[in-house]
C-alpha cells in the first residue's frame, strides 16, 4: 500500500458549501481537474473555477428529479477500482474508465429537514440521500488509492497535505479520512432509522416509538476531567437532533470548566425551571438544584422574586448548589444571587443583562454563567429517555406530561379555591423532579405576591413515611408559619393514612396523590375528619 498518492481527479458534491469555493480553489492550483455534479458545479462554474459536470463523465443526464446522477461504472469503477491489480486496471481500459482520486461529499441534510416543525413523511424520503452515502463509502473503502473528504471542516488538512506533498496525500490523511466518512455514513442511516422508526410507530394502535434495533446518535461534545468521581473517566455528547435549550448547547460566560456532576445537575435544574414556567403561564421561575434533585424552587412575578424564593426552600442546601431561570437574569436578580449567604456552583439563564454579568464575574472567578438562549415552551412528542447497567439498557418515554387539575378528583375536605390547584400543579412538577419515594410541600408565597414556592421536599426515600416526614422537617426550617393550610403532593399514592397524618398535624391544608391503593379511602376519611382537602390526579410521578 503507498504512502503518497497523487491527485489529479476530484469530484465534488456537496449540500454544505461552505468553503468549498476556497476548497476548490486550492485543489485548482495544485492541478487538480474538478468534477461535480447539479448545484456544486453551478456553484464551481459561476466562480469561475474550470469543471467538468458528471453527466460528461458518465454520458448519461441527471435524471429523476436529481434522484440519478452519479451512480454510474464509469464514477464508482473510478472511485473503487484497486490501481495496483492487473485485471482492476484492464477493465478500466476497456471501458473508459478514468481514477477519481478524491471525493468530496457531504450529504443531504436529512437531520435538518426532519426537524423543522410539520416537515411531511415525503420531506423527509426526498432528503435521504442515495448517491452521495454510495460514493462516501466507495472512497472510503478504497482509502488505499482515494481521498474521502466530508466535512468542510477537513478542508484546510487535506490542502495542507497535498501542498506539504506535492500534490499527494498521505496514508495517514487518508486512514483519517475513511474512518471519518464511515462514522459519517453510519450516523447518516442512524438519524433515517430513528425518524422513520418514530414516524411508523406513531399508530393509532398507541404504540410506543422504540425500535427492534436501537442506533443512538450523538456527538462527544468533550472529555471530562472525570466522571462524578475522580476515578471515573467521563465525557459530554450531544444530540444532533435536539432543537430546545441545553446545557451541552449553551454559551458559557463565565467561570471555571463544568464537571460531570455539574452538566448533570444543572440539565435537572434546567428542565425544571422551563417546566414551571410553562405551567404557570410563562410567569419567570427558577429552581435550585443539589445532588440531581430540587432543594428550591418558585414562580414568581419577576426574575429577582422567583430567584429569591427558590433559595428560601432550603438555603441551606442551595449553598453550592445549581440555579437556573427560565427569564433573563437582571441586575436586581444578579444582585440577590451576589449576597454573602449565597454560594453557586452555576446559574444558568437564558440571557444576562450587562449589569448582572458584571455584578456575577466580580463577585466569583468561579461561577460557571451558562446563557442557553430563548425558551420555548416544553418539547411535545415521543421524546425517549435512556438508562444504562451491565448488559443492557432501558427505554422510555419522557414524562413530559403537564399537570392537567381539569382532570383531578376531588375526594375530601373543602372544595379548593384557584390559588390551592395552581400552587398543586406547580409542585406537582416539582416532584416529578424529585427521586422517589417523594413529598413536596409548598404553596402560594405571602412575602411575594404571585409567587409559588417549594417550602420543602422530602426525596429519595424508601418508604413514604419518611418521605413526608424530611418534607415537614425541611418545610419547618424555613416556613414554619406557612404550613398552616400548605399544599403537600406526593409522586405516588399513600399505601397507608400514616403519611397522612404527619402532613396534616404539621400543618397541611390540601393533599395532593396520584390515587389507586386500596386503602385509598383511609386517606379520604383521615382528611374529612380533619377538614383538609384531599385530591387525585390519576398520574403517578416515579423517578428512579
Amino acid at each position: 500500500m503507498a504512502d503518497l498518492v497523487p491527485i489529479r481527479r476530484a469530484l465534488l458534491s456537496v449540500s454544505d458549501k461552505t468553503g468549498l469555493l476556497e476548497f476548490a480553489r486550492g485543489l485548482h492550483a495544485l492541478g487538480v481537474t474538478l468534477i461535480s455534479t447539479g448545484g456544486t458545479a453551478r456553484a464551481l462554474a459561476e466562480a469561475g473555477l474550470p469543471v467538468t459536470p458528471v453527466e460528461r463523465v458518465t454520458g448519461f443526464p441527471e435524471m429523476m428529479d436529481g434522484r440519478l446522477k452519479t451512480l454510474h461504472p464509469r464514477v464508482h469503477g473510478g472511485i473503487l477500482a484497486v490501481r495496483d491489480e492487473p485485471a482492476h486496471a484492464a477493465a478500466m481500459a476497456e471501458h473508459g474508465i478514468e481514477p477519481i482520486d478524491l471525493v468530496c461529499v457531504n450529504l443531504y441534510p436529512f437531520g435538518a429537514i426532519v426537524a423543522r416543525p410539520g416537515v411531511t413523511l415525503h420531506d423527509a424520503i426526498e432528503n435521504i440521500d442515495i448517491g452521495g452515502p454510495a460514493m462516501v463509502r466507495s472512497a472510503a473503502k478504497n482509502h488505499a488509492f482515494v481521498a474521502v473528504v466530508t466535512s468542510p471542516d477537513q478542508y484546510a488538512r487535506v490542502l495542507d497535505d497535498l501542498r506539504d506533498s506535492a500534490g499527494s496525500t498521505t496514508l495517514r490523511l487518508r486512514r483519517d479520512l475513511a474512518a471519518a466518512a464511515f462514522a459519517h455514513t453510519a450516523e447518516y442511516d442512524a438519524a433515517i432509522a430513528a425518524h422513520l422508526s418514530r414516524v411508523f410507530a406513531d399508530r393509532p394502535d398507541g404504540e410506543a416509538p422504540f425500535p427492534t434495533r436501537l442506533t443512538l446518535r450523538y456527538e462527544r461534545a468533550q472529555a471530562l476531567r472525570y466522571g462524578e468521581n475522580p476515578h471515573q473517566r467521563a465525557a459530554v455528547y450531544r444530540d444532533p437532533a435536539w432543537r430546545g435549550p441545553s446545557v451541552v448547547g449553551a454559551r458559557q460566560l463565565h467561570g471555571k470548566e463544568l464537571s460531570y456532576n455539574n452538566i448533570n445537575d444543572a440539565a435537572a435544574a434546567l428542565e425544571l425551571a422551563l417546566s414551571l414556567s410553562s405551567v404557570a403561564g410563562g410567569s419567570p421561575a427558577a429552581a435550585v438544584i443539589k445532588h440531581a434533585n430540587p432543594c428550591g424552587a418558585a414562580t414568581g412575578g419577576s426574575v429577582p422574586a422567583a430567584v429569591d424564593r427558590a433559595i428560601a426552600g432550603d438555603p441551606l442546601a442551595a449553598f453550592g448548589g445549581i440555579i437556573a431561570s427560565s427569564a433573563p437574569i437582571d441586575e436586581a436578580a444578579a444582585a440577590r444571587l451576589t449576597r454573602k449567604d449565597v454560594f453557586l456552583e452555576v446559574l444558568l439563564a437564558p440571557r444576562f443583562e450587562p449589569a448582572a454579568l458584571e455584578l456575577l464575574r466580580a463577585r466569583s472567578a468561579n461561577i460557571r454563567l451558562l446563557e442557553f438562549g430563548a425558551a420555548p415552551s416544553e418539547a411535545g412528542g415521543h421524546q425517549v429517555a435512556y438508562r444504562s447497567f451491565p448488559g443492557g439498557l432501558l427505554a422510555q418515554e419522557a414524562d413530559r406530561l403537564p399537570p392537567d387539575p381539569a382532570r383531578w378528583e376531588h375526594k375530601a375536605g373543602p372544595a379548593p379555591d384557584a390559588s390551592q390547584v395552581a400552587a398543586a400543579a406547580a409542585l406537582e412538577v416539582m416532584v416529578r423532579s424529585m427521586s422517589s419515594n417523594a413529598i413536596a410541600i409548598g404553596g402560594a408565597d405571602p412575602a411575594s405576591p404571585g409567587s409559588v414556592r417549594l417550602f420543602g421536599g422530602g426525596v429519595g426515600q424508601v418508604d413514604r413515611v419518611t418521605a413526608c416526614r424530611l418534607a415537614v422537617e425541611k418545610a419547618r426550617a424555613g416556613a414554619a408559619d406557612e404550613l398552616k393550610g400548605a399544599v403537600a403532593v406526593s409522586d405516588a399514592f399513600f399505601p397507608f393514612p400514616d403519611g397522612p397524618r404527619i402532613l396534616i398535624d404539621a400543618g397541611v391544608g390540601v393533599i395532593v396523590h396520584p390515587g389507586g391503593s386500596k386503602r385509598d379511602q383511609e386517606t379520604f376519611d383521615l382528611c374529612t375528619a380533619h377538614g383538609v382537602t384531599c385530591l387525585v390526579t390519576g398520574v403517578r410521578r416515579f423517578r428512579h
